[in-house]
């Protein structure tokens, strides 16, 4: 007879010791207490995992604050110049250059200035003309 072994969820959810809360008159504790813990406990954070992509990308090593530069063309060469260096890239340098700027914005969400979104879609249209992809 086959002996069936547990899987490692089943062992660490067998060996947990049961949580003693106290109760402290109807406040709850929610999500963020707890991955606050996890992550005191010296595990790593998955939080900034878009800064980690932007940082280490494996298709692109991009200049220290590319996207902070002023002026769009600045923005547009510099990934161009990344881009084109790049020997692990897997798609087009085009591609590849789009994508991280398009990654970037689409992270950034709200945190994004007006005028800073503005001069990263100026960017993409510049990086389009660079690229000689105007259509």
């Amino acid at each position: 007879m086959a002996v069936r072994r547990k899987t490692a969820r089943a062992r660490r959810t067998a060996t947990r010791k049961p949580a003693t809360r106290k109760n402290t008159g109807g406040a709850r504790v929610g999500k963020a207490s707890s991955a606050r813990r996890k992550s005191a406990a010296g595990k790593p954070s998955s939080k900034r995992w878009s800064q980690r992509v932007t940082r280490e990308s494996d298709a692109l090593d991009l200049q220290q604050g590319v996207f902070k530069l002023t002026s769009p063309k600045k923005i547009a060469s510099s990934l161009k110049r990344s881009a084109e260096r790049s020997s692990r890239r897997k798609a087009g340098a085009y591609r590849s250059a789009l994508s991280m700027l398009t990654f970037y914005i689409n992270r950034a969400g709200k945190s994004l200035s007006k005028t800073q979104r503005d001069r990263l879609q100026r960017a993409k249209t510049e990086l389009k003309y660079q690229f000689h992809r105007d259509e």
